[in-house]
């Protein structure tokens, strides 16, 4: 590893528990299909007490025979044909709302498989971020560790080619003063005496100069003729 290079452990990313939260379409499926199942509970007691006054009603007509127990006959079976109609409407209405649910969870499932496409998605890419970053690191300590071989190598052929050339100026330097010291250490010949001179005539002394006669003076010219008349 390059130094300085601190080696970070790879963080591990914790999965997020997703909680399910209804959307408003599930929402209003729920409500729909609560209020189905509660008009349905409704209707069918009102129809089983319809039919139980139908059967009272229809008793009392056949004992008393009267126009009044034959109509509340008639009565109570209109009662029990509403009511009837009532449940088969709260009954369609409870079939829609489970339609309404259905397509609500579909949607919903959609919805939650985007989202868990998404999150993988950033999952992978920080585990690729991560696992790109130990590459890079196991990278960079390649690199290293083959650029510092190569240039060990190229400094040691370096320091071996100046060592020569130093030694090789050494050994000459050595062999020149190892030379000299051997001409120094070899006897001086000895001198011949030197032969003695013989000694120089003395040179005769110079005739002496006869003295130069002096010039007799010049007349002096007359008088300049005599003084111009």
């Amino acid at each position: 590893m390059a130094k300085g290079r601190k080696k970070t452990a790879a963080k591990k990313r914790v999965a997020k528990k997703v909680t399910a939260v209804a959307t408003s379409a599930q929402t209003k499926a729920a409500k729909a299909t609560e209020k189905a199942n509660t008009a349905i509970s409704a209707s069918t007691a009102k129809v089983a007490d319809a039919n139980k006054k139908l059967v009272a009603a229809r008793k009392k007509a056949a004992s008393a025979g009267t126009a009044a127990a034959k109509k509340a006959v008639v009565s109570a079976r209109t009662a029990v044909a509403k009511h009837k109609d009532a449940l088969a409407s709260a009954k369609d209405g409870a079939r829609e709302a489970k339609k309404q649910t259905q397509a609500a969870n579909i949607e919903a499932a959609a919805a939650a498989a985007v989202a868990a496409a998404a999150e993988a998605a950033k999952a992978l890419e920080a585990s690729l971020a991560e696992k790109a970053e130990a590459d890079l690191a196991k990278a960079v300590a390649a690199f290293e560790s083959k650029w510092r071989k190569a240039r060990t190598r190229k400094d040691a052929a370096k320091v071996k080619a100046k060592t020569k050339k130093a030694d090789a100026k050494t050994k000459a330097a050595a062999k020149k003063a190892a030379a000299k010291l051997k001409a120094l250490a070899k006897p001086a010949p000895k001198k011949k005496p030197a032969a003695k001179k013989k000694p120089v005539a003395k040179k005769k002394p110079a005739a002496k100069k006869k003295p130069v006669a002096k010039k007799k003076p010049a007349a002096k010219k007359k008088a300049a003729a005599k003084k111009k008349k």
